[in-house]
């Protein structure tokens, strides 16, 4: 592990040292920045998604973070003690910093798989739509007369947008949290 503090963060940033910083942190299993600015976090979060071409996540709990949150791809805020700030500007809250694996495994999971489906059945709704307008044309000679009144247009999207997102949403588990839980090797299949 690597422990470096804000001081020689501010080296490495202004010495022109950050490549040889990555060079060092990939040979290790976690570093930890510790009595650093909330620019200097943000800044190590930056320049990981930009030299290493990665995807960050980053998690605080106070103010001070905040920076750190809005810079990373995923952004989760503690609420806690240090206030709601980091909460308020992250993409996902959690009430204490054990519930990050469930977040992680079992929600993430469930997320990733439920996004995938509904991209499917979007791709199949519009095609479908697209199929009976396009060969509607042939059966009126391509006047441009519509095909479906507006109320009925209206309660196809209806139906057929609003619905199947919202089953999906609430019933689709693949898995139950208990097996993401026990094999987190199941959350290696979206990718």
């Amino acid at each position: 592990g690597l422990v470096i503090d804000g001081r020689t963060l501010n080296v490495i940033f202004q010495g022109g040292l950050e490549e040889k910083f990555l060079a060092l942190t990939k040979h290790c299993r976690s570093v930890l920045c510790c009595r650093s600015t909330p620019l200097q976090k943000s800044m190590v979060v930056k320049l990981v998604r930009r030299r290493l071409k990665v995807m960050t996540l980053s998690i605080g709990d106070g103010a001070n973070d905040v920076s750190m949150i809005q810079a990373a791809d995923v952004g989760i805020g503690i609420s806690g003690q240090e206030g709601m700030q980091a909460v308020m500007a992250s993409d996902f809250a959690i009430s204490r910093f054990k519930h990050l694996k469930k977040l992680l495994l079992v929600h993430g999971h469930w997320c990733y798989a439920r996004l995938a489906k509904m991209v499917i059945y979007f791709f199949y709704k519009n095609v479908n739509y697209v199929s009976l307008l396009f060969w509607y044309q042939f059966f009126c000679g391509f006047s441009g007369s519509t095909m479906i009144d507006y109320w009925q247009m209206i309660f196809f999207n209806l139906f057929f947008t609003s619905m199947p997102p919202l089953l999906f949403g609430v019933l689709d588990r693949d898995f139950s949290a208990e097996t993401l839980l026990g094999l987190p090797e199941l959350y290696k299949n979206g990718q």
